[in-house]
C-alpha cells in the first residue's frame, strides 16, 4: 500500500535527484548556483585563485611587496582561526576590532585590516586612502629609524593604526560640524523645508558616524581595562622568551647526556657514587625546568610590564574620547535647535487658543 501524501526518497539517477558532486564547500567561499532543473540552491567550490586575496607584507625594516594568499595560507602563517580572518574581509561588516593573540595581533578599525606579527605586518590590499597612506607612512618610519622610540615593531605598526583612524574620523567630525552648525543656526532662525530636510539627513550621517566612533572608544577601553590582553600582544618580547627557554631546554639536555657519560665512565671506581650523580643531575634538570616553564607560563599570563602599551593606548583613548565628545556637543546643538522650533510653531496656537495668554496681552 503507497500513500500518495507521503515524500518520495530521490533516487541517484540523472534527472531523478540533484547530483552528490554538484554540492561542493570550501571553507574559502561559495558561490551559489541552481542545480539543472531544480530551484534549490546548490553550492559550487569555488577556485584556489578566487579564494585568494591581495596582501601587502611590510618588514621590520620597511621592505614591501604584494602577495596573492588564500586564507588556509594566512591561518598557518600566523597561526590563527579562521574566525579572526573573517573580522578582516571586506564582504562582512564587523565593528572595529583589535584582538591579541598568541603569535599575531589582529587589527580592523575602519578601513585598515591587518595582521601583525613580531616579525612582520600582513596588510589587506586596498586603494582606500587610508591603506595607502599607511603603508607609505609604516615604510617611511622603519626606513628612518629613531633610535630614541624604543617601541617594538607590532607597538609601532598598532600606534600608526590608531593614529590614522584617530585622525580620520576627527576630520570627519570636524567637516561634519562645518556643515551642520550653518544649517542649523540658518533654521532657528528662518524655518523652511529645505533646511528640516537637510538636518534630518545630517542626523542620520551624525548616528553612523557616533556609532563608528563609540566602538573604537570601546575597543581601546576594554583593552586598556585588561592586563591580560595587553600582556598577549607583547609578541617580540613573547618570541624572545621562547626562543631563550628553547635554548636553555637544548643546553640542559646536553649537559645531562655528558653528565651521565661521565659517570658511567668512572662507574668501575665509585658504583654507588655515580648513581647518586646521575640522580642529582636528573633532579637538577627537572627543577631547573619546571623552573623555567613556570617563569615563561606566569610571564606570559601578565607577568610583564604593560606600561609601555598602556601609555600608548591611554594617548589614543583620549584623542579618540575628545572627538566622541565633539559628537554628543553636536547632538545636543541638534535636539537644542528642534525643542526651539517646535516652540516657535506652536506659539501661534498658544496666542489664539490660550485664554490666559489673551489675558495677559489684555
Amino acid at each position: 500500500m503507497v500513500v500518495s501524501g507521503a515524500p518520495s526518497i530521490p533516487s541517484g539517477r540523472p534527472g531523478n535527484a540533484v547530483s552528490h558532486n554538484s554540492l561542493r564547500a570550501n571553507l574559502d567561499g561559495y558561490t551559489i548556483n541552481h542545480a539543472h532543473g531544480s530551484g534549490f540552491p546548490v553550492l559550487k567550490k569555488r577556485g584556489h585563485t578566487q579564494g585568494s586575496r591581495s596582501w601587502i607584507k611590510i618588514d621590520q625594516d620597511g621592505n614591501s611587496k604584494i602577495l596573492d594568499l588564500d586564507k588556509a595560507t594566512v591561518m598557518r602563517h600566523c597561526s590563527l582561526p579562521a574566525r579572526d580572518l573573517r573580522l578582516l574581509d571586506p564582504l562582512f561588516i564587523y565593528p572595529s576590532t583589535i584582538l591579541g593573540r598568541e603569535k599575531a595581533i589582529v587589527v580592523s578599525l575602519e578601513q585598515i585590516r591587518c595582521i601583525i606579527t613580531a616579525d612582520e605586518i600582513i596588510l589587506m590590499n586596498s586603494l582606500d586612502p587610508s591603506v595607502v597612506q599607511y603603508k607609505l607612512e609604516l615604510c617611511k618610519r622603519l626606513t628612518n629609524k629613531d633610535r630614541s622610540d624604543d617601541l617594538p615593531f607590532e607597538f609601532k605598526a598598532l600606534e600608526l593604526v590608531l593614529e590614522l583612524t584617530c585622525m580620520s574620523l576627527d576630520a570627519q567630525v570636524k567637516d561634519l560640524q562645518m556643515e551642520i552648525y550653518p544649517v542649523l543656526d540658518e533654521l532657528a532662525s528662518s524655518i523652511s523645508t529645505l533646511n528640516l530636510e537637510r538636518v534630518r539627513r545630517f542626523k542620520g550621517q551624525l548616528l553612523a558616524l557616533t556609532q563608528r566612533v563609540q566602538k573604537v572608544c570601546d575597543e581601546i577601553e576594554h583593552l586598556m581595562d585588561d592586563d591580560g590582553d595587553m600582556a598577549e600582544m607583547y609578541l617580540t618580547e613573547k618570541k624572545q622568551r621562547k626562543e631563550v627557554y628553547l635554548i636553555s631546554e637544548l643546553y640542559s639536555q646536553n649537559h645531562v647526556v655528558e653528565g651521565v657519560r661521565v659517570e658511567s665512565n668512572s662507574m668501575a671506581v665509585s658504583s654507588m657514587g655515580s648513581i647518586n650523580g646521575v640522580q642529582k643531575l636528573q633532579r637538577a634538570f627537572s627543577s631547573l625546568s619546571s623552573s623555567k616553564h613556570g617563569s615563561l607560563i606566569g610571564s606570559s599570563n601578565g607577568g610583564e610590564n604593560i606600561d609601555q602599551l598602556e601609555m600608548l593606548l591611554e594617548a589614543y583613548f583620549v584623542v579618540i574620547d575628545s572627538t566622541l565628545n565633539n559628537l554628543l556637543s553636536l547632538k545636543e546643538y541638534i535636539d537644542d535647535t528642534e525643542d526651539l522650533i517646535n516652540l516657535k510653531l506652536r506659539l501661534p496656537l498658544w496666542r489664539r487658543y490660550s485664554p490666559s495668554w489673551q489675558g495677559s496681552l489684555g
